[in-house]
């Protein structure tokens, strides 16, 4: 990547609230050794060339930056392992699984979304019934004797 495209990426994930360190492979694989609650060794494969580690709360808004079309244009490389909701992504090909992934909050929504759709109804179905019973007590009502 050239100078150019380093900066702009650096812009984007700072707009996005993702934090980019490039890192030496050795100290991040000491680091990474020094963790006792999470085996890390599926990432140690990985620990080549340059790299660059994006940190964020929210699990696929790396992949999403990285899966922008610009980038790829641009020659930002490939993901090479990630780790995110207690899982491991290894390889350029699990970018799209990363995107795929739902955040805390996506998921509330949907749980929300789930929780009030029978209550829609319900009170849709009740509504319309009332239009009608409505409707037809005053045809009833107009109709001549």
């Amino acid at each position: 990547m050239n100078a150019a495209a380093t900066s702009s990426l650096r812009r984007k994930c700072f707009k996005a609230n993702i934090k980019m360190v490039v890192v030496k492979n050795s100290l991040l694989h000491k680091a990474l050794m020094s963790i006792d609650d999470v085996d890390y060794s599926p990432l140690y494969g990985s620990l080549k060339g340059t790299t660059a580690l994006l940190l964020c709360d929210t699990a696929n808004a790396p992949a999403k930056l990285l899966k922008d079309k610009d980038y790829l244009k641009a020659g930002v490389p490939a993901l090479k392992a990630a780790y995110a909701e207690e899982s491991f992504y290894v390889g350029a090909d699990q970018l799209d699984a990363l995107v795929n992934i739902k955040s805390k909050n996506e998921l509330i929504a949907d749980v929300i979304a789930l929780l009030q759709s029978p209550a829609k109804n319900v009170i849709s179905a009740l509504q319309s019934g009332g239009n009608t019973i409505h409707g037809i007590l005053k045809t009833l009502e107009e109709r001549p004797e």
